[in-house]
């Protein structure tokens, strides 16, 4: 298997991952049992696609919008958050089409996996790049989830500490036992075969996302209340607050932070896979993407917004840990044990499928390797055995152990959300999805049609460029005042 390359069944975040169940049987014909390509018939419809879609992009990514708000301004920023909206929209809507190959929406194959459809209408080199974009934007998200979750740990102790010091201990700690607790979970719970078996995580962590969300919110809301004014400026952070050049990467790290809380593309085609037929995917999908992408830039202008005018150029590069609020402290905790419990579970669902690909690979260089293919029985007394494959254990073990270990040596929040939003936006979001456009619909070169496609392309290119360059002007800014396994907040 080439890198890029998976089977139907087993990529990114495959039918299982939303509860839909699989039939291995293709010559299954019953049409009112199965749908045309031999599996169960799908029971999704515009209303589970919203709700998946909307559990995939409400994630850590809210938090830093606040502080992103107020690197641009109430004139800039707001505006920006609405055109991410726009070009996701409508980026998506030119993905859900890729669902099914030939452009034919009724009896085209299906595409069960962003990669699917990227072989089906591009193939080629392509393939393996989106591929490896991939992959390498799961191995980032990982190690973003663990600063994120360590920095949520810390500031339960520190909210606790503040309070029972009334304010007078500064209460600073070293971030790196925090991050090694969170690597012992992850270790533990990556030793789950598969999705078949994260149903229960999902739906946990999904609450959670919602939960931390609307505390954020509130707090904005009240401390706004408080203030009995609002805070910030037209054109954002001041001159004298910060330098004119730190004004400068400062804004375009703020762009990278909106990207990431807008990224679930990547996951579009999974989750219309789920969708029943009729009326077609496609449409289905397109009315689900509407409504969320509504919803979600909503969500995120109050969020973003409240938080903004709450703390004007303080604004904390995450909402719930920048110690804005310190009261009500018990509220506090709740919003950061579930930003913990979240990331625990984002991270197996963004991290499995990279699991499952070098697992696959191994088997296929190695398919007389015991250490590999073999499943190990353990007996444990009063329950039944419990299989272990080795080389599962170990390789999954140096995956979380490599991602805690670049995490200690990284431990910035803000730089690393708005490098992994920069890196992951323009292919996955954009240049992907107009590409299969372009190719399903044969638009001919030089075209209209197709200059706008290709100006919008460009124009996203520019800003992920960017705002890649701002996050990794801030993470090099950072790492002159760190020290590798002594962060302290």
């Amino acid at each position: 298997m080439k890198m890029g390359e998976n089977t139907a069944s087993k990529n990114y975040l495959p039918p299982q991952a939303f509860g839909v169940s699989v039939d291995r049987n293709p010559q299954s014909s019953d049409s009112k049992w199965f749908d045309d390509d031999g599996r169960p018939k799908r029971t999704g419809d515009v209303w589970t696609a919203c709700a998946h879609i909307i559990t995939a992009v409400i994630g850590s990514g809210v938090l830093s919008l606040a502080w992103a708000i107020g690197q641009l301004g109430w004139i800039a920023g707001p505006t920006v958050m609405l055109l991410f909206s726009l070009v996701t929209y409508y980026t998506s809507l030119l993905l859900t089409s890729c669902y099914r190959s030939a452009g034919d929406p009724v009896n085209g194959k299906r595409n069960y996996t962003y990669v699917d459809a990227v072989r089906a209408n591009l193939g080629g080199v392509k393939v393996k790049i989106c591929g490896f974009v991939q992959y390498v934007n799961f191995f980032g998200v990982a190690i973003g989830y663990t600063i994120a979750s360590s920095i949520s740990m810390m500031a339960i102790k520190r909210s606790n500490c503040f309070h029972q010091s009334g304010g007078k201990d500064p209460c600073h700690m070293n971030a790196t036992p925090y991050m090694i607790g969170f690597g012992i979970a992850e270790i533990l719970l990556s030793q789950i075969p598969g999705f078949d078996q994260l149903h229960w995580l999902s739906l946990v962590a999904a609450v959670m996302s919602f939960t931390y969300s609307t505390i954020g919110l509130g707090l904005g809301v009240g401390k706004v209340i408080e203030n009995k004014r609002v805070r910030g400026s037209l054109t954002g952070i001041s001159i004298g607050t910060v330098t004119q050049t730190q004004k400068i990467w400062r804004s375009f790290q703020a762009l990278g932070d909106v990207a990431f809380a807008y990224s679930y593309s990547m996951v579009l085609i999974e989750i219309q896979d789920t969708i029943k037929a009729p009326p077609l995917e496609s449409k289905t999908m397109k009315k689900a993407t509407l409504i969320s992408v509504a919803v979600t830039t909503l969500f995120y202008m109050f969020c973003g917004c409240f938080g903004y005018a709450a703390f004007g150029d303080q604004a904390p590069s995450n909402l719930l840990t920048g110690f804005g609020f310190y009261n009500p402290y018990w509220l506090l905790d709740i919003a950061n044990v579930a930003i913990v419990i979240h990331l625990v579970g984002a991270y197996q669902v963004f991290c499995q499928p990279l699991f499952a690909f070098i697992e696959k690979e191994a088997a296929r260089r190695f398919p007389e390797s015991n250490f590999v293919n073999k499943d190990v029985k353990i007996s444990i007394p009063g329950r039944r055995p419990c299989n272990i494959n080795l080389f599962r254990m170990v390789w999954r073990t140096l995956f979380v152990v490599t991602t805690t270990v670049i995490s200690m040596l990284l431990p910035f929040f803000g730089g690393v959300v708005s490098l992994l939003g920069a890196f992951a936006f323009w292919p996955l979001t954009v240049y992907f999805p107009v590409e299969m456009y372009i190719s399903q619909k044969k638009i001919p070169k030089w075209s209209t049609r197709w200059l706008c496609l290709q100006t919008l392309s460009v124009a996203c290119l520019i800003i992920s460029i960017a705002s890649g360059a701002g996050a990794i002007a801030a993470i090099i800014h950072d790492v002159k005042t760190t020290k590798p396994f002594h962060t302290s907040y």
